[in-house]
């Protein structure tokens, strides 16, 4: 692969410039995006302090920022309501991780194939293809429910570990995120390693998705976040292909004697996705920091 590394030595030799700014102006960056990290936890921290609250604490207005008197009563009743479910809370948990874990790993396997081809290549009809996923984006998930529920059910998959991932794998807003980040990539890196005898299955993962490891990143994090979160009440009816947040949604739909359950159930279901964004973080932020390579 010679002519390849040739191209990324080129490419690379001129990239790093040093930047000069005064330490006004860097105390100015930092108190800015100091202000707005701040105002972005506002919401982490009311969801964890009305979880720590006693019911009688929840109702007072105007509402307060912290509990007078701290307790963890809401998480025990949550437990307790936990443990007397039909199905074993167990089962909840794994069918979530199953779910998420599949739809996911599924979604980044099509979407990088079909992103590819209408990022590097030229054919019939990508212009056509393009503006179809762009229009796509203008629709919510709600207006394709009907023929979604109508397609699964004609497939007898209802009540099936395939009713929830199948809808999710062709999200739209992947391919179009991940086909706007490759064509961003040096074309010539591909042509590179046409030269040096590579297949597109080979420039594909050997080449653009390491290169593209931000995107993908980024769009790992959304789908985690977006499957973790979804009760698939729609498809599935039986307890034990139920998930989490359907198990919780029902459990907090007892009245205003469970309203501090229902605090401590958004604590619970923030902390998959909060932790896996924390742990990838740091890598998009390097990886971010080595891309933006052009021509």
């Amino acid at each position: 692969m010679t002519n390849f590394k040739v191209s990324v030595k080129r490419l690379f030799s001129n990239r790093t410039k040093k930047v000069n700014r005064s330490k006004t102006g860097n105390a100015m960056i930092f108190l800015f995006i100091g202000i707005i990290a701040a105002y972005s936890m506002i919401p982490l921290v009311l969801m964890v302090s009305n979880s720590l609250k006693p019911i009688s604490e929840l109702f007072i207005y105007p509402p307060r920022w912290f509990p007078i008197n701290p307790t963890f009563d809401n998480f025990k009743v949550l437990f307790s309501l936990m443990s007397s479910t039909w199905v074993p809370f167990s089962r909840y948990i794994f069918n979530t991780f199953f779910v998420t874990i599949i739809t996911t790993v599924l979604h980044i396997l099509i979407v990088a194939h079909a992103a590819y081809p209408l990022a590097k290549h030229t054919f019939r009809g990508k212009k056509l293809i393009n503006t179809l996923i762009m229009y796509s984006l203008m629709f919510v998930p709600v207006v394709t429910d009907i023929v979604n529920y109508m397609t699964i059910s004609s497939l007898n998959l209802i009540n099936t570990y395939t009713a929830m991932i199948i809808p999710n794998v062709y999200y739209t807003f992947g391919l179009f995120m991940l086909r706007n980040y490759m064509t961003t990539i040096p074309t010539t890196l591909v042509e590179a390693a046409k030269i040096d005898g590579c297949n597109e299955l080979t420039i594909l993962w050997k080449i653009i998705m390491p290169m593209a490891k931000p995107a993908w990143l980024t769009l790992i994090i959304l789908m985690i976040q977006n499957m973790w979160s979804q009760a698939n009440n729609t498809y599935v009816y039986s307890e034990k292909f139920k998930t989490l947040p359907a198990a919780l949604s029902q459990i907090t739909t007892g009245g205003l004697i469970r309203v501090g359950a229902g605090q401590a159930v958004g604590v619970i279901m923030l902390i998959v996705p909060a932790t896996v964004f924390i742990v990838n973080q740091t890598k998009m932020v390097e990886t971010m920091a080595s891309s933006g390579i052009k021509e």
